[in-house]
């Protein structure tokens, strides 16, 4: 799947308890596990949620730091080479 691909995988019901039940297809083609952490996040403005692989979630800020590390290291270089 490309990354703009969306998939509904069905409908999910919020218990009494607050617990969600993910679609078994979901769970088979995401490899999501027992045990595994979800991360709940706000999506469009408070209209609906994004669960996210916790793995899934660091790639996502390791991948962040590394662009704001290489942006850092050319705003430096710019400023090196605006001094000479």
């Amino acid at each position: 799947m490309g990354i703009h691909t969306k998939k509904l995988y069905g409908t999910a019901t919020v218990g009494s308890k607050g617990q969600v039940v993910i679609p078994s297809e979901a769970r088979e083609e995401l490899d999501i596990k027992p045990g595994d952490r979800l991360y709940v996040v706000d999506a469009m403005s408070g209209s609906g949620v994004v669960l996210l692989k916790e793995e899934r979630l660091q790639e996502m800020v390791a991948r962040m730091t590394e662009q704001i590390d290489e942006i850092r290291a050319l705003a430096e270089n710019d400023e090196t080479e605006s001094v000479k």
